[in-house]
Formats: C-alpha cells, sequence, structure tokens
C-alpha cells in the first residue's frame, strides 16, 4: 500500500502566517529601564536612543511603567524629552497617565502582582513623522510630588510603524 502525504495544509498555513504579519504593526524599538530598588527618584531620568531611517511612514510612541499592586496613586505624572536632528532644541512634554480607575482598578495587564502599562503618547487620529533620518533621544522623568516614588519597576519606550 502507497502513502500519500497531504501536504495542501502548507500553503493555507504560510498564507495564514502572511496574513497574521501583516496585520500587525512593525517594532522599531521598545527598551525599558530598571529602576533601582523599585524606589524612582526624580533625579533618575532613562534615557533610550535610537535611530530613524524612514520619515515618511507615521509612528507610535507608547510611554511603558511596570509597577507592585503596592503602587500608592492612580496615575502618573512623566515629562518626556526628546532630542533628535530633526529638532532645534530639547522639547519636554509633561504627560499625566491614568494607571487606575475607582471603578475597575488597574488598567493595565497584570501577573499576580505586577501590572504594565503601555500608554500611547501619541494623539489618537494624529499621525507622528520624525522630522529628520538620525539618531534620536528620549529622556522620561518621574515629577510626581511624592518623591522617590515606591513600588515602580520598569518604565521604557516603544515605538512602533504605523
Amino acid at each position: 500500500m502507497k502513502r500519500t502525504q497531504n501536504t495542501g495544509w502548507i500553503p493555507l498555513f504560510v498564507a495564514l502566517q502572511q496574513f497574521a504579519v501583516s496585520c500587525h504593526p512593525i517594532d522599531l524599538y521598545e527598551k525599558t529601564a530598571v529602576i533601582p530598588g523599585h524606589s524612582w527618584k526624580s533625579s533618575f531620568k532613562p534615557s533610550f536612543t535610537f535611530t530613524i531611517k524612514d520619515t515618511a511612514s507615521p509612528y507610535r510612541l507608547y510611554f511603558i511603567i511596570r509597577h507592585t499592586d503596592r503602587y500608592s496613586f492612580n496615575n502618573i505624572y512623566v515629562a518626556l524629552t526628546a532630542k533628535g536632528p530633526g529638532l532645534d532644541s530639547a522639547q519636554v512634554v509633561p504627560y499625566d497617565i491614568r494607571l487606575a480607575t475607582n471603578e475597575s482598578g488597574w488598567l493595565g495587564s497584570g501577573m499576580d502582582d505586577i501590572y504594565e502599562h503601555r500608554f500611547l503618547l501619541t494623539p489618537a487620529g494624529q499621525e507622528f513623522f520624525f522630522k529628520k533620518p538620525g539618531e534620536y533621544s528620549f529622556t522620561i522623568e518621574q515629577i510626581m510630588r511624592e518623591d522617590p516614588l515606591n513600588h515602580v519597576l520598569n518604565t521604557g519606550l516603544r515605538i512602533e510603524k504605523k
């Protein structure tokens, strides 16, 4: 008896994989910094540097924060400082980022007692473009009244091509 192999599923699998990949934004850069002692002092300002080559495509910028459930606030105030070839001087933008609500609790994804939030920094419905190709640097500073800010594990930045 001759065995025949059923290979009809291979093209289907390849097509589905190609489709799945094409639907996701392209991750260009993602990096987080560990907060020393899980106590974020305002003097600790993690910096993230990356290179942009494509200035014709729109990008999405995300702020990343990981904290424990013992974090004392529903939000965090941060200042994002941007430097790069398309900027005349360093640009500082403050953000008030909601991490929890009284009704729903923590808004990010959680595992055990650790929560991660990815907050879109580019306004919804607006396109963000880097002006010139080259090296860009972003610095994140916590600007809360409480200093140090306890129970913060990591903070970081994610850049996606839209």
